[in-house]
């Protein structure tokens, strides 16, 4: 029986060692927090600050626009 016990525990372990199914998710982890990392970088750095000048000179623009009297 103990014999029996310790054969199935020995088959399992080496079952578990050899299952490879997770590595794939892992790798699409690793990858998942790469990619978000360099979105960041390029987002929060010099893109980042163009786009909200961008933004503020639109902003600017439609306000004077909407300011503007039209003459009957």
């Amino acid at each position: 029986m103990l014999m029996n016990l310790s054969c199935k525990l020995y088959s399992n372990i080496v079952a578990f060692a050899q299952d490879k199914r997770g590595v794939t998710a892992i790798e699409y982890a690793i990858i998942g927090v790469a990619m978000s990392a360099i979105v960041y970088a390029v987002f929060d750095g010099p893109l980042k600050g163009s786009l909200t000048q961008a933004m503020s000179a639109i902003s600017t623009k439609i306000t004077s626009a909407s300011n503007i009297t039209v003459k009957s």
